[in-house]
């Protein structure tokens, strides 16, 4: 059992019906990340250009079943993620939308803010970026540098960011940077691209090519007083807060795209060894059921963040565990083909190198670790039972 209702199996139906224009341009796409402009037309890509974006502010999305999906649930966004990725992870990276500057805009952001970002978004498929990490800062998000120096009717923005996706082709976004020191001097302002100042280059990677991950320059670039977000709140809720908030909210995604590249694998090695020995039969039941146990993790996950029952440690495990069994997942695909495995098959060796990125998405996994471990030892979690942890499980 899906553990899903009627609507939810709806939409996973249909998403995974759109999936197929991912898988059939996936490969193509890894050799040129800019293909995805000539296909804004998918049903799919057309539905993640506005994904979360809340029906007040005039979403309209594709009708599901007679059901519209806003995506500004974690379960639905889980869903749609994991059957994206499963297609193919690089096109699901790849197309515009809000999606995490977008949640930080709906947690922070005062309603003038959000009708104009949103207005943005809807009037055409635009890329968004989220720029938190420095260059030799990694996860010490605490430690940031750029500055945000006061003139008159706002403040210059300097500093530099690495590791963004999609910041090269971006339209508009998120930067986070210091008005002050502490923890409580940081903030988030909502930068557009074309301003002076703001450069940004694609870094050259190994997997998820379609992220187009980038390196940005911020160059005395000119924030109007209208474009601090969180304005509105106190010092606490504006910085370290907002973005470990945002994480926590989209965590789950980031599992369900874990283990739609898991789930890639496994399919990609039943559709294409036809004939198996017992031992191998044996080895690829048991990741399916590994796949299936991850599922349920993400999806608990996901719906205690839609009921706001947990404080991110849920999340933390889901996407540990997923990002593990995504990287086990693809390696034991190619043991199924043997030596030269990677070379005969390119969409095996794509899985790989896409799997290897999931790990410094949003915080690596040693942040999620030390999340988790943090709700370990406050009771938060339950030591002894390894689903509800999300380690402890065999390898």
């Amino acid at each position: 059992m899906s553990g899903l209702d009627a609507r939810l199996v709806a939409l996973r139906d249909q998403v995974r019906e759109w999936g197929a224009d991912f898988r059939r341009l996936g490969l193509a796409l890894d050799r040129d990340p800019e293909l995805i402009r000539a296909h804004f037309d998918l049903p799919a890509v057309r539905y993640l250009s506005t994904m979360g974006i809340p029906p007040e502010y005039g979403n309209v999305p594709i009708p599901i079943a007679g059901n519209r999906f806003y995506g500004t649930l974690a379960l639905e966004r889980a869903i749609i993620m994991e059957e994206l990725a499963c297609a193919d992870v690089g096109m699901l990276v790849a197309s515009p939308g809000p999606l995490l500057a977008g949640v930080l805009v709906d947690l922070l952001a005062d309603d003038e803010q959000k009708e104009w970002f949103y207005g943005r978004m809807l009037a055409e498929p635009l890329w968004t970026f989220f720029a938190l990490t420095e260059p030799d800062r990694g996860s010490d998000a605490g430690g940031l540098t750029s500055t945000l120096t006061p003139v008159d009717g706002g403040a210059v923005l300097s500093g530099e960011k690495r590791y963004v996706g999609n910041a090269c082709r971006a339209q508009l976004g998120v930067v986070f940077a210091r008005v002050g020191s502490g923890p409580l001097g940081i903030n988030a302002v909502l930068v557009e691209t074309p301003t002076p100042g703001f450069s940004a280059t694609a870094l050259e990677t190994i997997g998820l090519r379609g992220a187009r991950i980038s390196a940005i320059t911020l160059d005395d670039v000119h924030v109007p007083a209208s474009r601090f977000v969180g304005r509105h709140l106190s010092p606490s809720r504006r910085g370290m807060w907002a973005f470990v908030q945002t994480f926590n909210l989209l965590r789950p995604g980031v599992a369900a795209i874990a283990l739609g590249i898991a789930r890639a694998a496994h399919e990609y090695v039943r559709d294409n060894r036809t004939t198996l020995r017992r031992d191998e039969r044996d080895r690829l039941d048991e990741l399916g059921r590994r796949i299936t146990a991850a599922r349920a993790l993400v999806h608990l996950a996901a719906r205690a963040v839609d009921a706001r029952t947990s404080d991110g440690y849920l999340a933390s495990a889901a996407k540990t565990r997923a990002s593990q069994l995504a990287l086990d997942a693809t390696r034991a695909a190619c043991e199924f083909f043997g030596v030269g495995a990677r070379f005969d098959h390119p969409q095996l060796d794509k899985l790989v190198r896409d799997a290897r990125g999931l790990e410094f998405i949003e915080g690596t996994s040693n942040m999620q670790k030390l999340n988790l471990f943090q709700g370990l030892f406050t009771g938060k979690l339950d030591r002894d039972d390894p689903f509800r942890v999300g380690v402890g499980s065999p390898r």
